[in-house]
């Protein structure tokens, strides 16, 4: 046997290790689950491409009472929530359990449609190839405005006057960045009424809030972005630092809700986020909530608990507020 094969090349525990003859072994994130109807939430989810020629696939949920054939009677519409799931740009899918299950629960509590899109990961595929397959998505879901895409689903249910981009951790970071790009390129027939980031992955070099008492974990932070980005301009890119992005002010949505957690390392990036539209006179409305003695992505790994249960209820809200 080549001994090559158990040598360990680039050791990113507890996230993933490279062996030197190229295999990859992530460490974390692995488990799948099929769609299926949920009787505790009475959601329906089925898997879909969006583009089979770059593997861009998604899971698509809605309310379906019953497990009735129609589940909307008189074809009412709903708010369409885009989804990009976290996992640091390498870990996780849409057919995650966590993600599966949480969206569930958000369909179900907001009565809403929800795509959660499953993007290609870093290493085999870096970035910035994950934000590139979400705007492919992004642009798939606008292809259905007139009611002949390729999702049924879609077709008939989905207000596109109430479409709302939500993501965490990596996928917060991701949801951010296609916002930025709808107000640059623009997507017609698409309103983006909101943006919800939960414990967004964003950086930069210089340290801000309580990361300078934290040295031991930043090193994990940095390295992980040059691993999933090698090409990156580094901890102040622009898509990791929107404070040197020019255009944050083209953030396209009319309202912004971002979550953060008291234990998480990335807490202060959240509330630097607010401070930069407000900064820079973005114009809509942002709002930060902080969850106490919780890490990164509590609700997650823990989707029981009174503060998940908290933030389950403010996505919610947040969808069907009438702004």
């Amino acid at each position: 046997m080549d001994s090559s094969s158990n040598e360990v090349a680039q050791d990113l525990s507890p996230l993933l290790k490279i062996y030197k003859d190229g295999r990859i072994e992530r460490l974390l994130g692995c488990e799948i689950i099929p769609p299926s109807f949920d009787p505790t939430t009475e959601v329906e989810s089925k898997d879909i491409f969006i583009s089979k020629d770059q593997n861009i696939s998604a899971r698509i949920f809605i309310p379906k009472p019953n497990n009735n054939n129609d589940p909307i009677p008189n074809q009412k519409k709903l708010p369409l929530l885009v989804y990009f799931h976290g996992g640091g740009f390498c870990l996780e899918t849409s057919s995650s359990p966590q993600y599966h299950n949480f969206l569930n629960t958000i369909v179900s509590q907001a009565q809403i449609i929800a795509v959660s899109v499953d993007y290609r990961r870093a290493p085999e595929h870096p970035l910035p190839i994950a934000y590139e397959d979400s705007w492919t998505s992004l642009k798939w879901v606008a292809s259905h405005l007139n009611g002949n895409g390729s999702d049924e689903w879609i077709n008939r249910y989905a207000d596109f006057e109430k479409v709302f981009l939500a993501g965490d951790s990596a996928g917060a970071n991701i949801a951010h960045n296609i916002g930025i790009r709808v107000g640059i390129e623009g997507l017609h027939g698409i309103n983006v009424e909101g943006i919800v980031l939960i414990h967004s992955f964003f950086w930069g070099v210089e340290r801000i809030g309580s990361e300078i008492k934290q040295a031991e974990r930043l090193a994990l932070v940095e390295n992980l972005w040059r691993f999933v980005y090698p090409t990156s301009l580094g901890s102040d890119d622009p898509l990791l630092n929107p404070g040197f992005d020019s255009n944050l002010g083209k953030l396209s949505c009319k309202r912004v809700l971002i979550f953060v957690a008291e234990n998480d390392l990335l807490k202060d990036r959240g509330f630097y986020y607010k401070e930069l539209l407000e900064k820079i006179g973005w114009g809509g409305v942002v709002e930060v909530i902080e969850t106490k003695g919780e890490g990164h992505v509590f609700h997650l790994f823990n989707p029981k608990c009174d503060n998940a249960i908290s933030l389950f209820n403010q996505i919610a809200s947040f969808i069907n507020h009438s702004g």
